[in-house]
């Protein structure tokens, strides 16, 4: 496996699982707790998110900025000194106004 595609799914695997192992006790703690299913999917949710965002944030940073430079890689694996200085004029076009 390409080392770009290993930086990415093992950024997404984890952001899921972030997500999905809160969720799911979240869930299961708002059933035991009389929710109603939607009112405890919706909690669930919300606080799965979050706990995935803050713990993405705390712990993948390194993945994070693998999978950021294989989008880099990727999107300048076929440029040319031409398509440079085009980028660039088109750049500077822009910022003149």
């Amino acid at each position: 496996m390409s080392e770009q595609r290993k930086a990415w799914t093992t950024y997404i695997v984890l952001r899921l699982l972030f997500f999905v192992v809160p969720f799911a006790a979240l869930y299961a703690l708002a059933l035991a707790l009389g929710f109603t299913m939607m009112l405890a999917g919706i909690t669930a949710a919300v606080l799965a998110a979050l706990i995935g965002v803050s713990l993405s944030i705390l712990l993948l940073s390194k993945p994070r900025e693998e999978a950021s430079e294989s989008i880099y890689a990727w999107r300048n694996r076929d440029r040319t000194a031409d398509d440079v200085a085009e980028d660039a004029v088109l750049d500077s076009e822009t910022d003149g106004r």
